[in-house]
């Protein structure tokens, strides 16, 4: 049998909650997915609407939310023509292949329109994104320079670090990081210091223990050949040498144990300054999933809203099924009480007709007394 066509006039005015397009004819479903070009003015529909959005201004959040939520019409629209179309299918299993051609038309078309119409707020949230990555990437590397230098003993290694660190302008092309690079940076530049001043004590006191070393040794090898010289005639005077040389290994051995003590004094403040970092690390790391924990469980009250509403519009879906099928039973009964009076006026007409009325004066009469006209005279149904 030929399928039924369906005019642009056929369709109702009200749309799906939340959708752009119009919807589909009460029944004439099939008319809709499986005539040539029935999908194109509810399409053009769509089209319209999405030609006469005015774009707002992506910089600000009512604009974006604006793009978002006409956006989303347009999946509305798409979720439940596609969802007609599906059911359609699925009970009239013989044309498929037409209202799956349909379905991909609308999809595919809802689905670049749906891009297109996002196209201005997708180019402003990567650019965002950027921008941001941009201010992270330069606090970063503030962060991870405290970090490296730990291994770093040369002043002037360090002293060009901090250049660079001082090279670092803070003003409005931080934007809204501008507290974060400033705290960044004087955390850099404090650590940079320090470091330094260690650099240089440490350089100063191994340049003194080099001179007393050189001098050391030159008094050394100057004792030696005087005390060679005079070995056999001023053996007396080569004790007192020796006992002068000892007195030198004991000011060596004193100096020694200061260094020893200046280095194990410094190590200790280099574990502090480290402990102290990895507690400011533990409790950056604690904020951190303390966030990721809150954001978890916003994400999940906005999951459970969606199944709200999702079980809602299933409850409503059903009720409304429940009602069609109710209006059907309902007329299938008055139907089958319209045929069996039918049948017993039928009987009554032709009892008329064998008493010797005639067949229009029988009908008459059977619907006089059918109507109530004649007093005290009824059929029993």
């Amino acid at each position: 049998m030929e399928a039924e066509v369906i005019s642009p006039n056929d369709y109702v005015t009200i749309p799906p909650a939340g959708a752009l397009a119009l919807t589909v004819p009460e029944g004439r479903a099939l008319a809709f997915f499986t005539t040539a070009g029935a999908v194109d003015p509810i399409l053009a529909k769509i089209r319209e609407e999405i030609d006469a959005f005015a774009v707002p201004d992506v910089k600000t959040k009512k604009g974006r939310d604006e793009i978002k939520s006409f956006a989303h019409k347009i999946t509305r629209s798409k979720t439940y023509l596609e969802g007609v179309g599906k059911e359609l299918a699925a009970a009239q299993k013989e044309i498929p292949k037409k209202i799956d051609a349909s379905r991909r038309l609308i999809k595919d078309t809802l689905d670049k329109w749906h891009d297109e119409v996002r196209a201005p707020l997708t180019a402003w949230e990567d650019a965002e994104g950027a921008r941001v990555d941009r201010h992270k990437e330069k606090i970063q590397w503030l962060a991870e320079m405290c970090i490296g230098i730990q291994a770093v003993s040369e002043a002037d290694v360090l002293r060009a670090y901090l250049r660079d660190v001082d090279s670092l302008e803070i003003g409005p092309a931080c934007e809204e990081f501008i507290a974060e690079y400033a705290s960044a940076k004087d955390a850099a530049r404090a650590r940079l210091a320090a470091a330094i001043t260690a650099a240089e004590k440490h350089e100063a006191e191994q340049a003194e223990l080099d001179r007393l070393r050189k001098e050391a040794a030159e008094r050394a090898a100057k004792e030696r050949e005087e005390r060679i010289a005079r070995e056999a005639a001023e053996q007396a005077r080569q004790e007192e040498q020796r006992k002068a040389a000892e007195e030198i290994a004991r000011k060596e051995v004193a100096a020694r144990a200061e260094r020893d003590a200046i280095e194990a004094k410094a190590r200790a403040e280099r574990e502090e300054a480290e402990r102290r970092e990895r507690a400011a690390a533990l409790k950056a790391e604690e904020e951190r999933l303390a966030a990721e924990r809150r954001e978890l469980e916003l994400r999940r009250q906005a999951e459970e809203a969606d199944r709200r509403a999702a079980e809602t519009e299933a409850r409503l879906k059903r009720e409304a099924e429940e009602a069609r099928a109710r209006e059907k039973r309902e007329a299938a009964a008055r139907e089958a009480d319209r045929e069996y009076r039918a049948k017993i006026n039928s009987a009554a007409a032709k009892a008329f007709v064998e008493a010797g009325f005639s067949d229009h004066d029988a009908r008459a009469v059977v619907i006089l007394i059918a109507s109530r006209s004649i007093p005290h005279v009824t059929i029993n149904y």
